[in-house]
């Protein structure tokens, strides 16, 4: 991309990020995007294929064209000018919004080392991605000969560290389990350690 702004603009308590974009000769557009909270509320987009075949039409003129329309969007903003635009596009996305909570093992290949379980994990809000503060998680091992659960409460970043000695271990299929809960939202991850085979009988010596 040839060039680009991007702005925060805040209006009263909301928070809005303005990103402007030539998307460059092959595709000559100045493509602006509102987001809130990864969302987009509102696009504008302008193509410039004609002003661009002109021997006249220098990276200069482009640049203030890209600037121009940046600017306008951010007026529009802040004069209200999009705010019925704004509040159809963030009430159509709240409805689409996957409700509960999400987990995630964030140490995935290092959690068991010596005999030792550490399991560092977060827990977000499915619907902003955000941190769920307060979760309670816990984990155990499955199939172990103790499945003794192993609590923890998510921190302000939504992340719990949950550490325990690695108990003694069954015949069957062995599978770490890691359970949040908040409310009436739930999430459960499932890792299978490992599946022990039974032996085989020993043949008669001869």
């Amino acid at each position: 991309m040839s060039s680009g702004f991007n702005t925060d603009v805040k209006v009263r308590d909301q928070v809005f990020h303005v990103q402007t974009e030539d998307r460059g000769p092959s595709h000559p557009i100045i493509d602006t995007a509102v987001y809130q909270s990864g969302r987009i509320l509102h696009r504008r987009a302008l193509n410039y294929s004609e002003l661009a075949e002109s021997l006249l039409f220098t990276p200069e003129d482009l640049r203030r064209r890209v600037e121009e329309q940046h600017r306008a969007v951010i007026d529009d903003i802040r004069s209200g000018a999009l705010d019925s635009e704004i509040a159809s596009a963030s009430a159509a996305t709240q409805a689409n919004r996957p409700a509960g909570i999400q987990l995630q093992l964030l140490n995935p290949g290092s959690w068991l080392s010596a005999g030792k379980v550490s399991l560092e994990v977060e827990v977000s809000r499915r619907a902003d991605r955000q941190p769920q503060v307060g979760a309670n998680v816990e984990a155990f091992i499955e199939g172990a000969l103790d499945e003794t659960r192993h609590p923890g409460t998510s921190d302000e970043q939504g992340r719990v560290r949950i550490q325990f000695s690695l108990p003694p271990l069954g015949k069957g299929d062995l599978t770490l389990v890691i359970h949040a809960s908040t409310g009436s939202w739930k999430d459960e991850i499932r890792f299978t350690m490992r599946s022990r085979q039974k032996e085989s009988p020993a043949s008669p010596a001869p």
